[in-house]
């Protein structure tokens, strides 16, 4: 049964994390949108991208992660610092999603306060949470 968890676990995250390497480029081509119907038109994509794709997977991430930590007794997670140091991370991505919901309703309402170039920036953020997450869950350095 674990094994589906954690089959299950890994396929809800690569979902979710398309959505968060896509909808910051999507804020990046949006931003640089010179006409409305090409600015309507990324409205409609960012809106489905974070609600249809991104926040379910997000879910869905959360919970088979509460289920596959539940796994484990409490004595023995006391002990697993690389989890812990992951799931700090997890929870910046977490709150990373969120600024993006932010952005995404500032550009439903004509309200966007970034340039291009600035959203190129924004978008490696969850680059590096990646790397170090994989990190922590296969190599378990401390």
């Amino acid at each position: 049964m674990i094994l589906w968890l954690k089959a299950l676990h890994i396929v809800a995250v690569v979902t979710w994390f398309a959505g968060l390497f896509y909808l910051p480029r999507l804020f990046v081509y949006h931003a640089m949108a010179e006409d409305q119907v090409s600015r309507d038109r990324f409205k409609v994509m960012e809106r489905k991208l974070y609600r249809g794709i991104m926040t379910p997977s997000a879910v869905v991430v959360m919970v088979l992660g509460v289920l596959l930590i539940a796994q484990y007794p409490l004595e023995a997670l006391a002990h697993m610092h690389w989890l812990q140091v992951k799931l700090v991370l997890v929870f910046a991505l977490y709150g990373y999603h969120g600024w993006c919901g932010r952005l995404l309703r500032n550009f439903a309402s004509d309200e966007n306060q970034h340039g291009h170039v600035w959203y190129r920036w924004f978008n490696e953020a969850p680059v590096l949470a990646l790397l170090a997450i994989v990190i922590l869950a296969v190599v378990k350095p401390f």
